[in-house]
């Protein structure tokens, strides 16, 4: 039901929509928000940022819900606003102080700390994360005052470049892999200086071959006419463009789409497949040169 009382008609829509998330919004309200502009019968999200975070967003409605788990393993680049001398509980701004120590480190000496981050790196995942342990999310353990023992993680930092830096304030350039807590990483740069740190700012401006560059806001969307909000969608293909690509004739085309493997030249592993300039689904290539279908788009 709407706000009015009316029943919303959900339609079919298929399509990826690069959202400018909001500071304040959780994923999910951005995603129920878009999904109602585009009264879309199916939605889902790649991903999610922490209500505090902003920036690249990317949801998917209809057929391209198919494809949103494989952005989950797409490298990421973040914006990051680090405050140090102060140490929160959650490791961002939206934490209780927990400790306070003064600063005393230059410039260079932030430079020749952030080189050892650089690279494969382990981390601790922070209490305050929707990891679970034993069903329940970390974060509600972390809201009763329980605190457990996590497993260090490896992730990697590709790039970490220092955009600004004024005292007691710095300004980064984070690209890495999967998996990595921006808000760890502060508080471990933090504690190599010896003063702490946390984060007090975070923009998400890339997702694997996906940029903020294009992205839109909910605010602009809800500006749009419906024809105007439905042409800002890229097609459902745009999360699998790091995948080589595959076209099979008309033959191929009916056994893949029937779910039976083909024959093809491409490398062992994921691939994009179409038949004409369709989107058949994604397959996946085998040493022989066999394509097996593994998820599949319907018409």
């Amino acid at each position: 039901m709407t706000s009015s009382g009316i029943k919303r008609r959900w339609q079919r829509v298929d399509g990826v929509l690069l959202l400018d998330k909001a500071s304040g919004l959780t994923s999910n309200s951005a995603l129920q928000g878009a999904r109602r502009l585009f009264s879309a019968a199916k939605a889902g999200h790649t991903g999610t940022l922490d209500p505090l975070a902003t920036g690249l967003l990317p949801l998917c409605f209809g057929e391209a819900t198919k494809f949103s788990a494989d952005l989950l393993n797409a490298d990421k680049t973040y914006e990051a606003d680090l405050l140090f001398g102060i140490t929160t509980d959650t490791g961002d701004a939206e934490g209780a102080i927990v400790l306070q120590r003064p600063v005393a480190f230059t410039q260079s000496d932030l430079e020749t700390a952030l080189l050892g981050f650089l690279g494969p790196i382990r981390q601790i995942p922070p209490m305050y994360s929707a990891l679970k342990r034993d069903g329940k999310p970390l974060y509600e353990l972390a809201r009763q005052g329980i605190e457990v023992e996590r497993e260090a993680r490896e992730v990697t930092i590709h790039e970490l470049q220092l955009l600004d830096f004024s005292g007691d304030r710095c300004r980064l350039r984070v690209s890495c892999s999967k998996g990595t807590y921006i808000r760890t990483l502060a508080e471990d740069i933090g504690n190599i200086l010896g003063c702490g740190a946390h984060l007090t700012a975070l923009r998400r401006t890339v997702v694997g071959p996906l940029s903020i560059a294009d992205a839109v806001t909910l605010e602009h969307l809800n500006t749009l006419t419906d024809e105007d909000r439905v042409r800002s969608l890229l097609a459902p293909d745009a999360l699998l463009q790091t995948l080589p690509a595959i076209h099979l004739d008309d033959e191929e085309t009916l056994k893949f789409s029937h779910g039976n493997p083909v024959n093809a030249v491409v490398a062992p592993g994921k691939c994009r497949v179409y038949g004409g300039n369709r989107l058949l689904g994604l397959g996946e290539a085998d040493a022989s040169g066999k394509v097996n279908p593994r998820r599949l788009v319907c018409v």
